[in-house]
């Protein structure tokens, strides 16, 4: 299987020559499903046994800890895909990542990836998007694939740039998981 991530505003030629999803937030259906902040519901928060929150970009914003503010359970229910982001401009430095919405500790950026992002990332995939999944296969299998995002990093510990779900689903597809 050929399976590329392309960024969002760089179509390239071969790009042209393959079958091109937009797994974005703004991509169609059912595509937009593969988006982090698409609302699934019903995802285990990683690291606080029997909460579940409705999408990975809510449980990731909702871990979340600045200088001013701590975590936001509120956010768990949201069902919109837009507003979900905190900020340090509204809320000053962000310290970590709770470790669980009861943890005492916080989590450094790469291990909140590596403990909270992939999880519940890779629950999506394994529960929510089964069939979206194989379509994808039926696709890389019938020729190259390119995935839009907007970022296309796929190393959970390159901290420089945001890591790309598009990437995280290539890897999926190539049964490559980080860790494992």
């Amino acid at each position: 299987m050929q399976i590329r991530v392309v960024h969002h505003g760089r179509r390239t030629a071969a790009a042209a020559t393959a079958t091109v999803v937009d797994v974005t937030s703004r991509g169609p259906h059912p595509w937009v499903r593969f988006s982090p902040f698409y609302p699934h519901g019903g995802i285990p928060v990683p690291l606080s046994p029997g909460v579940t929150g409705t999408s990975v970009e809510a449980i990731w914003q909702a871990l979340k800890v600045f200088e001013s503010t701590g975590v936001d359970r509120t956010l768990l229910q949201a069902t919109r895909m837009t507003g979900l982001k905190r900020t340090e401009r509204r809320y000053g430095r962000v310290l970590g990542h709770r470790a669980g919405l009861d943890g005492s500790g916080l989590l450094d950026y790469e291990t909140a990836r590596r403990r909270i992002y992939l999880p519940a990332y890779r629950h999506v995939l394994d529960h929510h998007l089964s069939a979206e999944l194989a379509q994808l296969r039926r696709l890389a299998t019938a020729g190259p694939l390119t995935l839009l995002d907007y970022t296309t990093n796929d190393d959970v510990a390159d901290l420089s740039k945001p890591l790309s779900h598009a990437a995280l689903i290539r890897l999926h597809l190539l049964g490559e998981w980080p860790g494992g």
